[in-house]
């Protein structure tokens, strides 16, 4: 808990403060063009994701590698984030040995495949303001071309998007289905017979990202 929570108020205080709605009026891939590029900062960044199955639920973190969040005056109108699939962490399995099944299987063929993909990207491709938002609700939807697998799908999700004072801010949940991606495995979308043994197609990733004008 202590991990997440300095990012967390860190993230607060940038996006309570930014003037998000009007800052986000252009948000045309054009405005991305020459747009300055605040980077990542692994650190102060946070990942975190949750799977189900019929039965159980497990969740857990995983680490951003590198990004850049392009800002144009005071809003973000694009970037790239990158995540390293071999920072993976079941942080509800307390078990070394059950940890370590746990992760093995999911950095498998099986599911990941991180062998053969240890990155997972996201590429921001237009972020647009959530008219009338709340002062602490998310304020935009962003929409990007996410890569997980080698395989790349276009999503939308809202967020909460900011800049101030050399920083940029966004954080938000998004909702994946893994079968689009090609991570079959235990779905009842494909294997009907599977019964209670089945782990359902979406899972969760809430993210709290950061980045810092150089």
């Amino acid at each position: 808990m202590k991990k997440f929570l300095l990012p967390a108020l860190f993230a607060v205080a940038v996006l309570g403060a930014a003037p998000v709605a009007s800052a986000q009026k252009n948000n045309s891939a054009k405005m991305a063009t020459n747009a300055p590029a605040y980077a990542l900062q692994p650190q102060l960044s946070t990942l975190g994701w949750e799977g189900k199955a019929v039965t159980h639920g497990h969740n857990g973190t995983m680490n951003f590698s590198s990004g850049e969040l392009l800002v144009k005056g005071n809003a973000v109108v694009g970037g790239t984030v990158t995540v390293d699939m071999k920072t993976m962490k079941a942080t509800d399995i307390k078990d070394a040995d059950s940890q370590g099944k746990f992760v093995g299987h999911m950095s498998s063929d099986d599911f990941f495949g991180v062998a053969t993909y240890p990155t997972s990207t996201f590429k921001i491709v237009s972020v647009t303001p959530i008219k009338g938002a709340a002062k602490d609700a998310d304020n935009a939807t962003i929409t990007g071309d996410m890569t997980i697998k080698g395989v790349t799908q276009r999503i939308s999700f809202p967020a909460k998007v900011g800049v101030k004072d050399g920083v940029a801010a966004a954080s938000g949940k998004v909702t994946i289905d893994r079968t689009k991606f090609g991570l079959k495995y235990g779905s009842k979308s494909f294997f009907e017979s599977i019964g209670d043994k089945a782990i359902y197609d979406n899972f969760d990733l809430t993210f709290n990202v950061i980045a810092k004008k150089a």
